[in-house]
């Protein structure tokens, strides 16, 4: 019986109209300076940024970087000068309309979040800025922030009792729900949800980035909020990922400890949890967690750069890393 021969079906060729995908990498590169979360962007116009402020940004050649990482090193080095030390991946972002240029390739953008000492210096190409100027609504340190009551809360409210849009997807959760989870509305607020703010605030067309990508959901509003400063692509997004996923780990990495100085006090410590965690701490009770955990030990030395008494100087205690699974600053966040 004479053998049959199956042939293989071609590859399915693409479309002529499909964009050509192109793999992005960008940093959301987070300091603390004088009490306040700073990150790294660059000068408008540089990456393609426009008017708007931008992550440090690259695309991956396969031919000149090993790995992603390196990749991403090698542009942020190359656009600011800064070598990076801390770094983890994010998430990879590929949602049509958000970063192509019409007829132009599709970005898949891979985020980062990368921790960094030392603010204050300038470097070529790029500055640093407050987080919270693109977030403000994040930053309760203060209270309660004034946008949250006078804008943002209202017009959520008004977004959630109008119809769905024709091509709005089904969800399982109601808007209001998801302004309860989200934004504490009748209900309590997670410091970690950052993306989820942003996003929705977005779905609902209440950011530059929404009018700018023509989500029709932006000309349901006569005149759009000023709701923090809008940044090129689809960073911001990529900023708010960085944020949440910062604030969880403070709770089960000691990764406050890449944002101090290699010897610290405490109240330096403690500024710096309360500035990424968008929230004040009780000062006794804060000193306590710290100490109970075993996360420092003194260095018999003192600093007299307080203003007042000479405060103790503690270091990072490296062995709690061997010691707990977990060793973060579990810290609960206080609303008013």
């Amino acid at each position: 019986m004479a053998e049959v021969r199956r042939k293989t079906p071609p590859p399915q060729q693409a479309r002529s109209g499909d964009p050509q995908i192109e793999l992005g990498l960008n940093a959301a590169i987070v300091t603390v300076h004088a009490g306040h979360p700073h990150i790294l962007v660059v000068h408008p116009g540089t990456a393609g940024s426009g008017a708007w402020d931008a992550l440090p940004f690259g695309f991956f050649a396969p031919r000149a970087h090993r790995t992603l990482e390196i990749g991403l090193r090698e542009w942020v080095k190359r656009q600011t000068g800064l070598d990076l030390g801390y770094v983890e991946q994010l998430y990879t972002f590929g949602d049509r309309g958000r970063h192509a240029e019409p007829g132009g390739a599709h970005t898949l953008s891979v985020g980062y979040l990368a921790l960094t000492r030392g603010a204050g210096e300038s470097l070529p190409g790029s500055r640093w800025s407050p987080w919270y100027a693109y977030f403000p609504w994040e930053d309760w340190r203060e209270g309660k922030p004034d946008i949250l009551s006078d804008e943002i809360e209202p017009r959520l409210k008004q977004w959630a009792d109008r119809p769905p849009l024709p091509d709005e997807p089904a969800r399982a959760l109601r808007r209001q729900e998801r302004l309860r989870i989200s934004f504490g509305i009748g209900g309590a607020w997670d410091e970690e949800k950052v993306l989820e703010r942003y996003e929705l605030l977005y779905e609902a067309g209440l950011v530059a980035e929404a009018k700018h990508d023509g989500r029709p959901a932006a000309d349901k509003w006569p005149v759009l909020p000023a709701l923090g400063r809008p940044m090129a692509f689809d960073h911001r997004r990529i900023l708010a990922t960085a944020l949440g996923r910062l604030r969880g780990k403070l709770k089960y990495r000691p990764v406050a400890f890449e944002l101090l100085p290699a010897e610290f006090t405490l109240y330096e410590l403690q500024k710096t949890v309360e500035a990424i965690s968008g929230t004040l701490l009780h000062k006794q009770n804060f000193r306590r967690l710290v100490e109970q955990g075993g996360l420092v030990e003194a260095t018999g030395s003192v600093s007299t750069e307080t203003g007042g008494r000479p405060a103790k100087l503690y270091r990072f205690r490296r062995e709690v890393v061997l010691e707990r699974p977990a060793p973060g600053l579990r810290v609960k966040a206080g609303r008013g």
